[in-house]
């Protein structure tokens, strides 16, 4: 079976870009020291080079994932070989996500790239209910990482044939909680809102599908590609939560153009070197704060503060407040782990706590 490579989203100014005597192909799935990526002449099991698997043990960062354009060889005996990875134009990252540092930080410093090459970042979000309402934090964590990644965000609340009320009130909650990004109410069952959400993907432009497990991705993807090409899974009825019913990241194209790539359910998305990411998702505070009396203004008890007259009068809610200090200081950890000069402010802070702390504990009556 032969593919078109412009419909898999190949553009020829990446031609100078591959190596001599190699092919282009796309990254549809990765396994362990292995891809299967899509060329030309059709799809190929690769394993990878020498120097791709040595770019990777130093940098995880450089492992071929799922949406990279790749350079494959054709070796001696008849097989293709992973020889190069293309440069990005979207990567999304997220920190590691192996320990837990102190202060409840996630992080070790190193980055997984979960997609790439994408061009939208579909939030999914499940909620059934009126009592059941959407995690607002998650929603804000993953749109701040969307935006960091290059690509743009698009927030579903999937599900929405079995919200029984209260639906226009999420979806208002949801825009708040990200400003200036499209939100959709989304029934893969029902096909309602199905057109919309394709209509993202025309001129063969590439989309990611995140969420926690049971939010309905991988019937989403389904209904996309009109058919049953990823398996899926009730939730519990016990507390309506879902199981892993996709364990791997996948490239898939869609018969009516475009391509989505179905993921995992998240449990935990660390911060990974964020720039503008979340300064975008919390615009509102940000303008806020610049309206503060005092430019190095750290909103807790400072007179002038508008961040604090916008949380008493109640224009911004305390919930958000704090998922924006939460997200600020994991952010600010994760830059530390490569910025040597805020790695030592870091410790300096701490020593103090610490100094403050034992001070406390001695004077103790």
């Amino acid at each position: 079976m032969s593919f078109d490579l412009i419909s898999l989203g190949w553009t020829d100014s990446r031609v100078a870009e591959l190596p001599s005597d190699t092919v282009p192909a796309r990254v549809a799935r990765v396994d362990r020291g292995a891809a299967e990526v899509i060329a030309a002449d059709g799809q190929h099991h690769v394993k990878y080079s020498a120097h791709v698997r040595r770019a990777a043990a130093e940098n995880p960062v450089e492992l071929p994932c799922v949406g990279d354009w790749a350079a494959i060889r054709m070796l001696p005996e008849g097989r293709y070989e992973l020889d190069a990875v293309l440069s990005r134009t979207t990567a999304f990252v997220r920190g590691g996500v192996n320990r837990v540092s102190r202060g409840g930080l996630s992080g070790d410093g190193q980055g997984q790239v979960l997609a790439a090459n994408v061009d939208i970042v579909f939030v999914a979000e499940p909620s059934m209910h009126a009592t059941d309402f959407a995690d607002l934090g998650r929603i804000e964590r993953l749109v701040a990482l969307a935006w960091e990644s290059g690509g743009t965000p698009v927030v579903l609340i999937t599900k929405s044939d079995l919200f029984d009320q209260g639906l226009e009130q999420l979806l208002d909650d949801v825009a708040a909680a990200a400003p200036g990004v499209d939100v959709h109410a989304v029934s893969s069952i029902m096909g309602e809102g199905v057109e919309l959400v394709s209509a993202y993907l025309e001129g063969s432009r590439t989309a990611v599908v995140l969420g926690p497990s049971g939010a309905g991705k991988s019937t989403l993807v389904n209904a996309l590609a009109d058919g049953g090409v990823m398996e899926t899974q009730q939730v519990r009825a016990a507390d309506g939560r879902g199981r892993h019913t996709t364990v791997h990241r996948e490239l898939i194209p869609l018969p009516g153009g475009g391509l989505v790539i179905d993921t995992p359910g998240i449990r935990r998305v660390g911060l990974y070197q964020m720039t503008d990411g979340v300064d975008l998702v919390f615009s509102d505070i940000d303008e806020l704060a610049g309206q503060c009396r005092f430019g190095d203004c750290g909103h807790t008890s400072e007179p002038g503060c508008a961040v604090l007259a916008a949380l008493e009068s109640g224009e911004l809610p305390e919930r958000r407040l704090e998922s924006w200090r939460k997200l600020q200081r994991e952010a600010e950890w994760m830059a530390s782990r490569t910025d040597a000069r805020l790695a030592k402010e870091r410790v300096n802070r701490w020593k103090t706590i610490h100094k403050e702390m034992r001070r406390a504990y001695k004077n103790r009556p």
